[in-house]
């Protein structure tokens, strides 16, 4: 049975719900709202969505290891930065199972998006529309011809509208398969004969040491990060860390770190009863030991202090 959902979320944290073939972690960059608005529609095998976000953020996303993955732009100036790569306006990216990566957004972002299950953990390939797709063994920045995309991205958005203003419709058993084949056949040949941009040795060493630097702040959800400790963990200079971070996520692992504790903390009271907590004891479990300094970076990112943020988790 096919499905099409149309939402809006309000901040970072409730569009992270969103992904379901993905685990996902959102930081926004800049001291505005976050919002999104996200067509999802799901097909027999082939899943699409379309979405819209309001201001830059930082993406860490894993994908699926159960599902193929295609990305692109829908409108994006300047355009988004996947693993240190800008994804231009004429490419899709091809995501390999499983792929972790840093996506660093600048500003208003719209993309799409379009999967497949992989049926066969160790298939080297995968049929689509009668042929043969070779998966990518890593991340794949991939130009098709220009009729190819320009075909995907108008049967992209034509389906995408069409969940917006007749979802009933569009999830009935025979208008379902026939966008779903159409889709499918698009798909295909924007994926048979590409030009594939691929990535240097130094590129390729800079995707270990973030994944490796991703592991640790996995490894300690709840607790601060200093880049020192960081480095010894993962054994790489400071000034090596430095360039990754400053390619990747476009700020130094210190901006990072502090950007990311700060969002964590706000979810943390957001989440918590002030009749049994207090922002000194969220402030603390961050790292953030002058409580003058954190309340007045709290206000500055989020334009209230996190007395009320505290406040209004109570009454919600």
């Amino acid at each position: 049975m096919s499905l099409a959902t149309v939402r809006g979320y309000s901040n970072a944290e409730q569009l992270e719900t969103a992904y379901i073939a993905a685990k996902v972690e959102l930081t926004p960059t800049q001291n505005r709202p976050y919002e999104a608005h996200v067509v999802d529609l799901k097909f027999d095998r082939l899943w699409m969505q379309r979405v819209d976000e309001s201001a830059a953020r930082i993406k860490w996303a894993e994908q699926s290891p159960q599902r193929t993955f295609v990305r692109f732009l829908t409108r994006s100036d300047p355009p988004p930065l996947v693993d240190g790569t800008p994804l231009r306006d004429n490419e899709i990216i091809h995501f390999s199972r499983g792929h972790q990566y840093f996506e660093h957004s600048f500003g208003q972002l719209s993309w799409g998006a379009i999967s497949l299950p992989v049926d066969d953990p160790m298939a080297k390939r995968l049929a689509i529309a009668g042929r043969d797709i070779v998966l990518p063994q890593s991340s794949t920045h991939l130009v098709p011809t220009t009729d190819a995309f320009v075909r995907l991205m108008r049967l992209h958005a034509e389906v995408g509208k069409m969940a917006e203003t007749d979802r009933a419709r569009v999830v009935t058993d025979t208008v379902s398969h026939a966008v779903e084949q159409s889709l499918l056949d698009a798909l295909a040949e924007c994926l048979s004969d590409p030009v594939a941009r691929s990535a240097t040795s130094a590129h390729k060493r800079h995707d270990i040491i973030m994944r490796r630097f991703r592991r640790i702040l996995e490894e300690a959800p709840d607790h601060a990060l200093y880049v020192p400790e960081i480095c010894d963990a993962i054994d790489v200079p400071e000034r090596t860390l430095r360039l990754c971070c400053q390619e990747r996520l476009g700020m130094s692992p210190k901006q990072y770190l502090l950007l990311r504790r700060m969002h964590m903390a706000r979810r943390a009271l957001s989440a918590s009863d002030p009749a049994t907590t207090t922002v000194t004891d969220i402030a603390t479990r961050f790292g953030f030991w002058h409580f003058g300094r954190f309340a007045g970076c709290y206000r500055l990112m989020f334009g209230e202090p996190p007395s009320v943020t505290l406040q209004d988790a109570g009454r919600q």
